[in-house]
C-alpha cells in the first residue's frame, strides 16, 4: 500500500509545474462551450492535433446544434472520418445535439449529471468541458499522460482512471484541479514522455521518486 504523499512534496510539484507551464490549457481548439463539446466527442482514440484539423473545417460548416441535428448521417460521418470510429462519433454528435435542442434549450449543461446523459460524453469528457469551458472543477481529468505521470510521481498506486481521479481529488486542492491536469498533460508531452522520459532535464527531478528511472 502506497503511503500518502508528503503534502510538502505535493505542494512543490504544484509550484514547479505552475512555474514551468503557467499558460497550460486544454489542447482542443474551441471558441464556445458547444464547440468544446463537439471536439470532446470526437477526441477519444484520436490525437488532439487531428481533432483540431477536423474541427477547423467542421466549425465553419456546422455552427449550431440544429446544424448537426439536421445533417445527413452519411455526410457527417464523412466530415469526421479522420478522427476514427467515425460512425459512432457522427451518431453521437447528432444524438447529443438533438438532446441539447429537445431537453436543454440548446445550451451545454453545467453539471456533470446532465453532461454524462449526452451520447458520447463520459465522465472524463464531462470534466474537460466543465473545467475548460466553464471553469468548474467538477473532478480531476485523467488522460494517458496524467495516468503515467501520477504513477511516476508517486501520487497514486492505481492505474485505473476512476481510482486515480479519487486519489488526486483527495490530495490536491480543488481550486488546482483544472490547471494541474493541463500542466501534467503538457509536461507529459514535453518532458515526461512514455518511452523516453527526459529525466536529466526534468524540473521535477528533485521531488520525483522515479528519478532516475
Amino acid at each position: 500500500m502506497l503511503d500518502p504523499p508528503d503534502p510538502a512534496r505535493v505542494r512543490a510539484i504544484l509550484d514547479i509545474l505552475e512555474e514551468n507551464y503557467p499558460d497550460a490549457r486544454c489542447s482542443l481548439d474551441y471558441s464556445s462551450p458547444f464547440e468544446l463539446l463537439v471536439a470532446s466527442i470526437l477526441s477519444p482514440q484520436c490525437t488532439d492535433e487531428m481533432v483540431n484539423r477536423v474541427t477547423a473545417r467542421l466549425f465553419r460548416k456546422y455552427r449550431t446544434p440544429e446544424d448537426y441535428a439536421r445533417a445527413p448521417l452519411a455526410e457527417l460521418e464523412d466530415d469526421v472520418r479522420s478522427t476514427g470510429f467515425f460512425r459512432d462519433k457522427a451518431k453521437n454528435l447528432r444524438a447529443a445535439c438533438r438532446m441539447l435542442i429537445e431537453d436543454l434549450e440548446g445550451q451545454v449543461p453545467q453539471t456533470i449529471e446532465e453532461l454524462i446523459r449526452l451520447p458520447g460524453v463520459a465522465r472524463k469528457v464531462a470534466n474537460v468541458i466543465l473545467g475548460s469551458a466553464f471553469g468548474i472543477p467538477s473532478g480531476f481529468v485523467v488522460d494517458t499522460h496524467v495516468r503515467r505521470l501520477t504513477a511516476r510521481l508517486g501520487l497514486t498506486e492505481s492505474d485505473r482512471p476512476e481510482r486515480i481521479e479519487k486519489d488526486m481529488c483527495k490530495i490536491i486542492p480543488q481550486e488546482a484541479w483544472i490547471d494541474l491536469a493541463h500542466r501534467l498533460v503538457w509536461h507529459g508531452r514535453a518532458v515526461c514522455q512514455a518511452k523516453k522520459p527526459r529525466c536529466p532535464e526534468c524540473p521535477l527531478k528533485e521531488v520525483c521518486p522515479s528519478f532516475p528511472l
